[in-house]
């Protein structure tokens, strides 16, 4: 383990959707911060999800906004790229997506890489 601190790097639709979601809820950029902070650490935090070829976590984060605790909050799903990068591909709140498919994260972690080379 390095002592370098993890580098976040926040894809286009990431930031579009966590966008869409800081209308909706105010509290979104304080609730997140705390992941964001224990990646920086070194700490890939959440659930590995298997079925892409990369290193890909879940991350639940709770919504102060609509107090329905970590079961109706927040889903990030960032790649382990490297051990001091990490890409935030996905934000969503669980109350209005139910999940995010294995396919679905292939699809923007491709969209990702194809938008990097060019």
């Amino acid at each position: 383990m390095s002592d370098m601190p993890v580098q976040l790097k926040f894809t286009a639709l990431f930031k579009h959707r966590l966008k869409g979601l800081a209308k909706k809820y105010r509290q979104i950029q304080t609730d997140i911060q705390p992941i964001f902070d224990e990646i920086i650490q070194g700490n890939f935090i959440g659930n590995q999800i298997t079925g892409t070829q990369y290193i890909v976590y879940k991350v639940r984060a709770k919504n102060t906004d609509a107090q329905s605790g970590k079961s109706g909050g927040y889903r990030l799903i960032y790649q382990v790229e490297s051990p001091n990068q990490v890409v935030l591909h996905l934000i969503y709140s669980k109350s209005e997506q139910a999940n995010v498919s294995a396919e679905e994260i292939q699809t923007a972690i491709a969209q990702y890489q194809a938008d990097s080379d060019e």
